[in-house]
């Protein structure tokens, strides 16, 4: 069987960690499968992985966003319909579902799923079985469902917007994909992996970032995630003719963000009657530990990112109780 771990970029520990659960449950029996992850993490690329590593690779892989088709038209989409079942139904038309027989199926975006396919969506679950629009008896299958949303589920499910059954049925095995700006300096090694990508596409020959780059891009808190990562080198591959990645590459926005410190400062605390000194303490702790993240725990990585050098930086960390003199 194909190795296809090399899909998901990353050297972090929750990136190693998500690699072994997608082979476990890859090889697994199950027939749900529910991914978490904000917008851009990478949830249609983990769904794949999930097949292309099962037994089922063979088989369809049918991808359908459940915010892109219509209400009106999801049903059939989904099950099929007979001739004459509906106004325009001029023949009888085969489901996703039942293409995918043997398969998977993966079902972005489920939470913006009408709440009434929800419910037969439940049935097919529990029956692997299903009826097409205006048909009479059902037709069996066997599919593996591969849903994803960047919601939480279980607020949805709360607010009525969500079927707790469903929820409780799909999250029978649930995998969550971390956040870029908890990722570390997979920044990093994504960037190179991109680079590479695309200098084999131009036909370019950038080498990397200079120095200053390198910095904004860890300081980043890349709220579009991989995509948005992805999507930024590549407008520089099209634009830009340096060889390295320049400061003056990036959009505004980005510098700003950055330079600013907006990147790197939280709300102010609730508990602010705590006094001055404790949260200002507080606060540096949490920088230190972002930046420790960050840099995977590598002292100097840190360091570099607060402007510190690395016995100053022992001397704070000391000072706020993280190590002993």
């Amino acid at each position: 069987m194909a190795d296809y771990k090399h899909e998901l970029v990353g050297d972090h520990a929750s990136i190693l960690s998500l690699r072994r659960l997608i082979d476990r449950v890859a090889a697994s029996p199950a027939r749900t499968v529910l991914i978490y992850g904000e917008t851009g993490t990478g949830k249609g690329l983990v769904a794949r992985m999930i097949h292309r590593a099962s037994a089922r690779a063979a088989r369809e892989f049918m991808d359908i966003n459940c915010a892109a088709i219509p209400t009106s038209l999801m049903e059939s989409e989904l099950f099929g319909h007979e001739k004459g079942a509906f106004t325009g139904a001029v023949d009888r038309k085969v489901g996703l579902v039942e293409a995918a027989n043997q398969g998977s199926i993966f079902l972005d975006e489920i939470r913006e799923m009408d709440l009434t396919l929800q419910a037969k969506l439940l049935s097919l679950l529990d029956t692997q079985q299903f009826r097409r629009v205006g048909a009479v008896k059902a037709t069996s299958v066997d599919v593996r469902f591969i849903a994803a949303t960047n919601k939480v589920l279980l607020s949805e499910v709360a607010a009525g917007k969500f079927r707790e059954d469903l929820y409780y049925r799909l999250q029978v095995v649930a995998l969550n994909i971390p956040a870029l700006r908890e990722r570390g300096s997979d920044v990093l090694t994504l960037v190179r992996h991109f680079i590479g990508r695309y200098n084999a596409l131009y036909h370019r020959n950038i080498k990397g970032l200079d120095p200053e780059a390198e910095r904004i891009f860890l300081a980043y808190p890349w709220p579009g995630n991989v995509r948005e990562l992805e999507n930024l080198l590549e407008r520089i591959f099209i634009l830009e003719d340096d060889d390295v990645i320049l400061p003056q590459h990036l959009p505004d926005r980005i510098l700003r963000t950055v330079r600013s410190g907006l990147a790197a400062v939280p709300p102010a605390p609730a508990h602010i009657d705590s006094g001055f000194h404790v949260l200002t303490e507080a606060y540096q702790r949490r920088l230190i530990e972002t930046a420790l993240e960050r840099a995977q725990g590598n002292a100097q990585g840190a360091a570099d990112m607060l402007k510190l050098s690395r016995h100053a930086l022992r001397h704070q960390m000391i000072k706020l109780g993280f190590a002993r003199s």
